[in-house]
């Protein structure tokens, strides 16, 4: 069985002395491309030599909304030059994290709309698809993807919406991120969520170092972390592992338009 990990953060220093080793476990688990994501400018270069340096790993450069005060606007100009650089090179496949967040405090939430609108359209002008931070602002983001449409749609990182806004975003033709968040008991509301959502909807993610599966509390969360937190959301759904994860690298690889025979 093979898992790709469609949302982490592998370049921060939470693994700057055992990346190798990170991965070695995560891929004798059957952890296949693992997506690395720039959050800022200043971790581009990071990430891409990351990319660069080993044949499973795949990067996304964005400018993310929670990182507000670290951006500038001639940073998406940069980002403009660097996607011109890269975009058509197989290890840049999104554009990201971007997006919306309304749940930290003191967040300038039209400088947000700003930058996500901008960055949005750099997916559009690219051909890439764009993978989503939101929190508390499911509405403003889906009011944004019908004006801005991207061809290749993108992931709702760590959804945790409704059922209808999860549907809302299958009409945009976005996948859906699930991860730790929904393997805690107390996570009710989004397990009855995660239970209905289509199967073709679905990719898998650990947002690593972040988000920890309840099996593996308060601990960095990882790549290798992944095999489980399937094994937990096929159990909420009432589905085989083996289902659940066959589906959800179908769905990567047809997002980011890679060969299974190819990358797994």
């Amino acid at each position: 069985m093979d898992y790709i990990d469609t949302h982490t953060h592998l370049d921060f220093p939470d693994f700057a002395l055992d990346c190798a080793a990170v991965l070695t476990e995560s891929r004798r688990l059957g952890v296949g491309p693992i997506v690395i994501l720039g959050v800022h400018q200043a971790n581009w270069q990071r990430v891409w030599e990351l990319a660069e340096q080993d044949p499973g790993l795949y990067a996304a450069f964005g400018l993310h909304p929670v990182y507000l005060d670290h951006h500038q606007d001639t940073h998406l100009t940069e980002l403009r030059e660097m996607f011109s650089r890269l975009a058509a090179h197989p290890k840049c496949c999104a554009v990201g994290e971007i997006g919306l967040d309304y749940f930290v405090p003191g967040l300038d939430r039209e400088r947000q709309k700003h930058l996500l609108e901008a960055q949005l359209k750099l997916a559009a002008d690219f051909d890439l698809p764009a993978l989503l931070h939101v929190r508390r602002a499911h509405a403003p983001t889906i009011a944004l993807l019908k004006t801005v449409q991207l061809k290749r749609a993108g992931i709702v990182h760590a959804f945790s919406g409704s059922l209808e806004e999860a549907l809302e975003y299958i009409r945009l033709g976005f996948k859906l991120g699930l991860g730790g968040a929904g393997t805690w008991p107390q996570a009710r509301r989004m397990h009855r969520v995660i239970a209905q959502l289509p199967l073709d909807s679905l990719v898998l993610e650990t947002d690593s170092p972040d988000m920890a599966p309840s099996f593996n509390p308060y601990q960095r969360n990882t790549p290798a972390n992944l095999p489980r937190i399937c094994n937990t959301l096929a159990a909420l759904r009432g589905e085989s592992p083996d289902i659940l994860a066959r589906a959800c690298l179908h769905n990567s690889c047809e997002l980011f338009g890679w060969d299974p025979a190819a990358v797994c």
